[in-house]
């Protein structure tokens, strides 16, 4: 994990894709696709199961580390119209005690209103002091962004001529990307300018790159 500073608060950096916001004691996340594996399955695409029970298994990891008030889902909750994946979100949601709150994203088609009955807050966009919770990436507000949508990724190089591609968070100076917290999502390979800051996530690690390809 890194912890970076952003307008005098701290934010912890997981391998997982998380951001953990120590002030606020919340939990930041983007991009899960909750349904997509199903959503595919039933469409013929043969997409490994064991793809679909991963936000749960993060989540029991998480959790732990910190003390919670609150998750932000940062929009795409579900990739598409209700599926099985709703029941098991629905039984994970009863067992919290903390608040959800989710910001809407393309894909959550999902009626606000089925949410709602399971306790979680749904707005369009989040202001809080000096920072902006949405899902789309947005550099026009004076406050710092917090948003995830593009899925970012970079490709490194080896010695050898190798390569890799790998999620990352994408940090600018008002704005952070995060990667995509769901398990079967792809990638969008960024080119970031020299002096934005790119941190690598592994799933065991979080490193930051200073080069990319």
């Amino acid at each position: 994990m890194i912890t970076i500073e952003i307008r005098n608060n701290q934010f912890v950096l997981h391998p997982s894709g998380g951001i953990y916001w120590k002030e606020n004691q919340s939990w930041l996340l983007a991009d899960i696709h909750l349904g997509k594996v199903a959503h595919f399955r039933k469409n013929g695409f043969a997409v490994p199961r064991n793809a679909e029970g991963s936000f749960y298994q993060k989540m029991g990891a998480l959790l732990p580390l910190f003390p919670v008030k609150r998750i932000l889902f940062l929009g795409d909750l579900f990739h598409s119209f209700q599926n099985n994946e709703w029941y098991l979100f629905e039984a994970w949601v009863k067992e919290q005690s903390f608040e959800m709150i989710l910001i809407s994203g393309n894909h959550d088609v999902i009626p606000n209103s089925k949410f709602e009955d399971l306790g979680l807050t749904v707005k369009t966009e989040l202001q809080e002091g000096p920072f902006y919770f949405t899902h789309f990436p947005d550099q026009q507000t004076e406050q710092f962004v917090f948003c995830g949508h593009i899925h970012p990724g970079v490709t490194l190089a080896g010695a050898g001529k190798q390569q890799m591609k790998l999620p990352c968070f994408y940090l600018s100076q008002k704005q952070l990307v995060l990667p995509a917290f769901g398990a079967f999502t792809g990638l969008y390979i960024i080119k970031p300018k020299a002096e934005d800051s790119i941190y690598v996530i592994t799933g065991k690690e979080v490193i930051e790159v200073k080069k990319t390809s």
